[in-house]
């Protein structure tokens, strides 16, 4: 097995650690198995004007993904704990951060997940463990991506290799992981009520410890965040927020020094003004006073005050300050010195309120080239980082669901300019990015804003407008109040595209879809459809756009599919109506959204051991094919509801609707149900979550033995 460089046409062998070298870069393979799995560019040698992207790596089969070499971490190596930085130099400070860049970087890169933005908190992560005294000053992190570098400071860098993976460490913080993560983390913009909340509490306990939350660019889009910070400055309770502003570009770079400076010349300076002690005690003075020399000389030095603040800090400072936050910023977050000094003044002084701190950071900093697996910026936390696991079969799929939706959708609006696309949560899926390059006008990505997007969707209607409102399954859940009172009650015809439904593999229980099912089918306008596969989603993307009187809502999980060309315009289906796919006189699985494969395969099992099942494929959980269901039970003993979703969806609705109808009264009928179990699935691959939930192929075909009664035969396939 060999592997090439394109730009150079130099090819390397399979031995292990075989070096290929050609004019200007060096390959780096490391073998496992047969296969040449990992394939390296050294990165020192590339320059800014040698970017891999020129010269992309030829794989051949068996070769996968790509990682950085490992260097050495002398001083990594000596902390086990944040207690070991307490003696390190400045100087060594700033090693240290360069060396848990360089560990994330080469164990992340191969898992093609989320790390860029991690990679901008290094120096805070350090920073923060420096001067304060964790566990027992609390540290809040708002995205999971952003504690990579707490994770490993303390403790869980020998476990950081099993990030998101089974039986592995989390990839965002959590209270039953470790003493040091202080709350947990997974949608954003949590931090800073949950931090306000200890601070409270710390003071009704006579406690003198520090409250620090963090808190990325993309949370300041949510209005939990300000509602936050507004009780804070009501409260006047001592916290300090870290709002970190990652940025894409690189700081500046001094042109004295060859290095990236700070972000102008005396904002250092100034920013350690802000945040000394005889600064603050001035200022807090002036105001003391102020207040006892009548109304008129108040306003004046209010005024005076705001245009002071004004020069030393970035426009919309005074945002923060009025909502009783004290500024101080922005800071360099890459300068360990900066950092260093505002936290250890921040720490050693007694707080009179809380404290905003502006750090700007580099989001990929460390990296000196574009990642091959497509690496995305920490806007993209929420997204899917193993969606292989969705397919079915060995063939590698070429396509996603989001894929065909994006194609479906752009279909639809080219004969319909009414449609618009309103789209929240974690950023833009690149699939849409179709439809915003070809109707920029007629696309809205609000961030992460659901509650405001499902109302604005719902004000689109009233203009007769056919807003698609694209949100993920979890993060629909904020706004689910928006979806009752503002669309649901007024019958508006807001469609709701639910994306990342279902089990989340490496992303874990934080961003699980598994609720939307439940919380949707019990309102009492809203139609429910779920595609069991690429074709239906076509389709269902064109019924959608058929209902103008009221509203629905269809579901479809991240992951991939197998390429097939479809047409680009579905066809609307009869609302309320399944379908069989199997006919069989042993026992009917009446299955829902992309379980529909699964009983496939539960199907393709029994056969071989004499079972015969029907397979019907629901599509709506509402309203419900009730009689295909009625037709299904005289003709089945057996009844079983298949779904990815909890207690409360489809198979209640299913077995809700038999009970009132009469067809379990003579007990003729068997009812099972086979759904998520009651609890929370932890991070692991989606085919190893299915095999936890017992929603796999083969847990539909034990189910259904075990319903017959054949319990040796079922075991069998468990083993």
């Amino acid at each position: 097995m060999a592997v090439s460089c394109s730009g150079c046409a130099i090819t390397g062998g399979g031995l292990r650690f075989e070096r290929a070298k050609c004019c200007k870069h060096e390959l780096f393979g490391v073998l496992q198995g047969s296969n040449l799995e990992f394939l390296q560019w050294k990165y020192p040698l590339f320059t800014s004007s040698s970017r891999v992207l020129g010269h992309k790596v030829n794989v051949f089969p068996g070769i996968s993904d790509c990682f950085w070499e490992k260097h050495s971490t002398p001083l990594l190596d000596t902390i086990n704990s944040p207690q070991d930085l307490k003696n390190l130099s400045i100087k060594e400070l700033r090693q240290l951060a360069d060396e848990i860049r360089s560990e994330i970087i080469f164990l992340m890169s191969r898992a093609c997940a989320p790390f860029r933005g991690s990679l901008a908190s290094v120096e805070l992560a350090v920073a923060l463990h420096f001067v304060l005294n964790a566990p027992i000053d609390k540290i809040l992190w708002d995205f999971g991506e952003h504690s990579y570098a707490h994770k490993i400071l303390t403790g869980r860098r020998s476990k950081f290799h099993t990030l998101r993976q089974k039986d592995g460490i989390s990839g965002y913080t959590s209270r039953m992981e470790s003493k040091y993560d202080a709350f947990g983390s997974g949608h954003g913009c949590n931090s800073i009520s949950a931090g306000l909340g200890m601070a409270v509490a710390r003071d009704i306990d006579g406690k003198k410890n520090q409250v620090v939350t963090v808190i990325s660019k993309w949370t300041t889009m949510a209005g939990q965040v300000y509602e936050a910070m507004n009780n804070a400055g009501y409260l006047d309770c001592n916290m300090i927020v870290i709002l970190n502003e990652s940025r894409l570009s690189p700081l500046p770079i001094s042109e004295e020094t060859g290095s990236q400076t700070s972000l102008n010349p005396i904002s250092s300076t100034l920013t350690k003004i802000q945040s000394s002690k005889s600064f603050r005690r001035l200022r807090e003075a002036a105001k003391g006073v102020t207040k006892w020399m009548g109304k008129e000389v108040h306003e004046i030095a209010a005024k005076v005050d705001e245009y002071a603040r004004g020069l030393v800090g970035p426009a919309g400072a005074t945002l923060f300050e009025e909502l009783g936050m004290y500024y101080i910023g922005p800071i360099d977050g890459h300068n360990i010195d900066d950092m260093v000094s505002v936290l250890s003044e921040l720490a050693s002084m007694d707080l009179t309120g809380p404290v905003l701190v502006h750090v700007v950071t580099e989001v990929g900093r460390g990296l000196k080239m574009d990642s091959i697996c497509e690496e995305k910026n920490d806007k993209n936390e929420g997204r899917a980082t193993n969606s292989k696991d969705y397919s079915f079969g060995d063939n590698s799929p070429s396509k996603t669901y989001n894929d065909y939706f994006a194609d479906a959708l752009v279909a639809e609006a080219e004969l319909d300019p009414r449609i618009v696309v309103v789209t929240a949560g974690m950023g833009v899926d690149l699939s849409l990015g179709i439809f915003q390059q070809k109707f920029p006008e007629r696309f809205f990505d609000l961030g992460m804003a659901e509650q405001h997007a499902v109302i604005f969707a719902a004000g689109m209607c009233c203009g007769d407008l056919k807003p698609f409102c694209v949100i993920p399954s979890t993060f629909l859940q904020r706004a689910y109040d928006q979806v009752i009172e503002d669309v649901d009650l007024q019958s508006l015809p807001v469609r709701f595209a639910i994306t990342n439904a279902g089990l989340a593999g490496p992303n874990g229980p934080a961003l699980c879809g598994a609720f939307d099912i439940a919380f949707t089918s019990c309102l009492p306008n809203m139609i429910v459809m779920a595609p069991s596969d690429e074709d239906e989603l076509v389709n269902m993307v064109a019924t959608a756009v058929s209902i103008n009187d009221r509203p629905v809502c269809f579901r479809f999980p991240r992951g991939t599919v197998f390429a097939k060309e479809l047409p680009l315009l579905g066809t609307p289906l009869e609302i309320g109506k399944g379908d069989i796919l199997t006919k069989g006189k042993d026992v009917a699985l009446l299955a829902y959204g992309v379980t529909v494969q699964s009983c496939i395969i539960a199907h393709s099992v029994l056969s071989r051991l004499g079972v015969n099942v029907t397979i019907a494929n629901m599509r709506f959980c509402k309203p419900l094919d009730i009689e295909l269901i009625r037709m299904l039970c005289r003709e089945h003993s057996y009844i079983i509801t298949v779904e990815e979703g909890t207690i409360g969806g489809f198979g209640t609705h299913v077995s809700q609707f038999m009970a009132l109808d009469g067809l379990l009264d003579e007990g003729t009928v068997k009812w099972r149900p086979i759904l998520l179990p009651d609890k929370y699935i932890q991070h692991a691959s989606v085919k190893e979550q299915f095999d936890v939930a017992g929603i796999s192929g083969h847990h539909i075909a034990a189910t259904t033995l075990c319903l017959l009664g054949r319990n040796r035969e079922a075991l069998s396939l468990m083993r």
